[in-house]
């Protein structure tokens, strides 16, 4: 059996990565199931409520390393996972978990997906979103006050004390290790269109 295609989309919060997985994910041949590596935080359940709200969640440390690249090593293999599902209102693992069968394309989305070696060392197609602080702060007040419960003086002093700063640490210098350098401000088509052309496919004429 052949294994998956994986694809690794990274950049800032806020930068488009989910939206661009989900457009990338219907126009490849087959479809292609995607994995958000925000899933893989750790659970807190040791923590008090406060405590949780304080946790740096844009540091590598708060992501389940070992767990993403077991199941992600699965994946690859073409055999099924269980993905986590992140509580983000309670800052914890849901008891429940996302049955993920893989097809012909595995899409990892998320902030760190291109930090770690070994994790880009799986990827067929590393792709980096390339978008504006501002905007991204724009995006996640919106995404966090609606989704998330969040007040938006939370999500400001947020942004300020880890997001950016943490991004500027960890995640901008990522770029350098992407195989396409996209634009997250001036929508899908043509970040797609180069995946696409990438991975020796063609954009469906009809979106």
């Amino acid at each position: 059996m052949r294994r998956p295609c994986l694809i690794g989309i990274g950049g800032p919060s806020g930068s488009g990565k989910s939206t661009l997985a989900a457009r990338l994910g219907a126009e490849l041949p087959g479809g292609g199931v995607i994995v958000s590596l925000d899933s893989y935080y750790r659970p807190l359940d040791h923590l008090t409520a406060s405590e949780r709200a304080q946790t740096n969640f844009d540091h590598p440390d708060a992501l389940d390393w070992d767990l993403f690249l077991a199941q992600l090593s699965t994946l690859r293999n073409g055999e099924s996972i269980e993905e986590p599902v992140y509580r983000f209102d309670l800052h914890t693992r849901d008891p429940q978990t996302r049955a993920i069968r893989p097809g012909s394309f595995v899409i990892v989305e998320g902030i760190l997906a291109l930090h770690r070696e070994a994790v880009r060392a799986m990827f067929d197609l590393k792709i980096y979103i390339e978008t504006a602080d501002q905007e991204c702060y724009r995006r996640r007040l919106e995404r966090d006050t609606r989704e998330r419960g969040r007040t938006g003086e939370s999500v400001a002093e947020q942004y300020r004390a880890t997001v950016r700063p943490m991004a500027e640490s960890f995640v901008w210098p990522t770029r350098r290790f992407a195989d396409l350098l996209v634009s997250g401000e001036r929508g899908c088509d043509e970040p797609v269109s180069e995946a696409l052309d990438f991975l020796g496919f063609q954009k469906s004429p009809a979106t």
